[in-house]
């Protein structure tokens, strides 16, 4: 098992120095890969549920800067050398699939075959109506998995032809479609519906949980797999991989089987047993507000866990 960190694409950090010395570090602490959340607007006011934190709230402030995630990628496909550049997750659905495609297969033959594809099909409907996209927000689920079939063919067919409920094409040439090997498809989202768009469409299942035990995500990962049995796909094709959240504490802390928090130590343990149960990376979410706390964290963490 191997071990990503969320680059700092919002806040103070989120400049051209910023991102270099993420992604530097982050290589130097034996990290893997560099992550970048996405987000195109952040309403002031948002009522919809927001699951990937502790206190339910989202996270980032709307007055802070939150750069745009692909674009912030590709600046560091030129910037980089060897660590993988993951989007976790690309709100697919309020975008167009041939751009995105596009956008991605670019940063893919930019960085020489280091990028990751998460996708998923967004949680802010506010962020939809901000777009001109409510319409599509009641029926993301079918539109993402329209939209990830639209990029099985733009990724594998030299004369693309698509007809579908929303998207349509005909005989367009695509290219470049990837560096040198197809471009890893990593399906977020925890619910039902997303692990059976794991299972039918994805490489792996990348979902985020701000707590969750083990065995609970091999639990929902059998689905991911009895999905793709029925889809006709190999099961063990589909790989497990997930995001958690994480503090590290100068102090041992009470540990709880749903909840990474504790010394080093504490938290190697807590995410040893994650392996066990066949998870391959996981994308490390720091819990803290400033990014000097979290380069500090990741300081303390990597040496336990990063080899």
């Amino acid at each position: 098992m191997d071990f990503g960190v969320f680059l700092p694409v919002s806040g103070a950090a989120c400049t051209r120095a910023g991102l270099r010395h993420a992604a530097e570090t982050a290589e130097r602490l034996g990290f893997t890969t560099v992550w970048a959340a996405d987000r195109i607007v952040i309403p002031w006011k948002i009522e919809s549920d927001y699951a990937y934190s502790w206190s339910g709230s989202f996270i980032v402030p709307p007055e802070k800067p939150f750069l745009e995630s692909m674009t912030a990628l590709a600046f560091l496909a030129g910037a980089t050398e060897r660590i993988r550049l993951g989007v976790s997750v690309l709100v697919t659905t309020y975008r167009d699939p041939v751009h995105w495609a596009k956008v991605a297969s670019t940063i893919d033959w930019l960085s020489e075959g280091r990028f990751i594809l998460g996708v998923g099909i967004g949680w802010m409907a506010e962020e939809f109506a901000a777009l001109g996209r409510s319409d599509v927000f009641p029926r993301r689920a079918a539109v993402g998995e329209e939209q990830l079939r639209v990029a099985r063919n733009l990724f594998g067919e030299d004369h693309c032809s698509f007809s579908g409920e929303e998207y349509s094409y005909d005989d367009i040439a695509f290219y470049p479609k990837a560096f040198d090997s197809p471009i890893p498809v990593w399906c977020g989202g925890e619910s039902r519906g997303a692990q059976r768009r794991a299972g039918i469409y994805g490489d792996a299942w990348f979902p985020y949980f701000a707590r969750v035990t083990p065995e609970e995500l091999a639990s929902r990962y059998e689905r991911v797999r009895e999905t793709a049995g029925e889809a006709g796909r190999d099961p063990h094709a589909v790989g497990l991989n997930c995001c958690l959240s994480v503090e590290v504490t100068d102090e041992p802390a009470e540990q709880e089987r749903d909840r990474l928090r504790g010394t080093p130590e504490q938290v190697a343990e807590a995410l040893s047993r994650f392996e066990d149960i066949g998870v391959q990376h996981v994308a490390l979410q720091f819990l803290v507000g400033r990014y000097p706390e979290r380069l500090a964290q990741m300081e303390r963490l990597a040496p336990v866990i990063a080899g």
